[in-house]
């Protein structure tokens, strides 16, 4: 390292603890007592409340069946979103259509609509399909998001030459063999991007499942940690102890997949 990079390491440096410190104090508070979470100066280092913390949260919430509910939801939706945009996104890229621009478009400017507009009418439809209470409306709905299909259409547009596609073809690859063989193994960076902003995006969801899943042990943490907060008194460590084990799975995808994500969005 020169003495010249010293100033920039060290400005990285410190940003980064700056970025880090909430993150650390989620988890050493999560393991300090009710009233001793808000106590002034912050703790900065671990308590011995973990274990009260975490008999407090089980009595309080479901919790082993709010997480396998947004674990699964967001898994699910991960899954589909994937999959669909990028089928949407390499015909859009890849095809010429009658239509395509007026389509895509409209895609597009599905994006500036805010979800609440719609959430009335969208609520009205699923009392109707009878997936009040399931993990129907939060899965479906989403499986090909408009984000999801912008984001796949610009990466293969960029990444995936025609060339290589013709060859594929006169090779006598079906379509459904390109997107296999050759689509998803090099769109793997754009993948873990919307991968990684799908799965969060649903892990946090709120008002979803807050409208959807009403009961207690249908909902997901997010939801389910709200009526915590509400019900008890005093219950801060147990709250913050939630809230740890809900940034888990967001920090381990972060981790593996961060490579593949800052690849994703320089080439996207």
């Amino acid at each position: 390292m020169t003495k010249r990079a010293l100033p920039t390491h060290f400005t990285l440096a410190l940003f980064g603890l700056v970025f880090a410190l909430p993150f650390w104090m989620v988890f050493v508070l999560a393991t300090w007592r009710g009233g001793e979470v808000l106590a002034f100066p912050p703790h900065l280092w671990f308590g011995d409340g973990l274990r009260e913390n975490w008999e407090q949260l089980l009595a309080r919430i479901p919790f082993a069946r709010n997480y396998f509910n947004s674990f699964g939801i967001a898994t699910l939706s991960t899954v589909f979103n994937i999959f669909f945009c990028t089928m949407a996104g390499y015909a859009f890229a890849k095809y010429r259509f009658k239509g395509r621009d007026f389509l895509y478009g409209f895609v597009i400017a599905t994006m500036a609509v805010p979800g609440f507009l719609n959430l009335i009418p969208f609520y009205k439809m699923m009392v109707k399909f009878g997936w009040i209470n399931t993990w129907l409306p939060l899965v479906v709905p989403g499986m090909a998001g408009a984000f999801g299909i912008f984001l796949m259409t610009q990466f293969l547009t960029n990444s995936v030459p025609d060339e290589l596609l013709d060859a594929a073809r006169i090779d006598g690859l079906t379509e459904f063999g390109i997107l296999a063989r050759i689509i998803f193994p090099l769109a793997k960076p754009g993948l873990a991007v919307l991968g990684v902003v799908t799965f969060v995006g649903s892990w946090n969801n709120f008002t979803g499942p807050l409208v959807l899943l009403p009961k207690v042990d249908s909902t997901t943490l997010p939801v389910a940690l709200s009526a915590l907060n509400s019900r008890v008194d005093n219950n801060l460590g147990a709250l913050m102890l939630g809230n740890a084990l809900t940034l888990l799975p967001l920090i381990v995808a972060f981790v593996f997949f961060s490579k593949r994500i800052i690849a994703g969005l320089t080439a996207g």
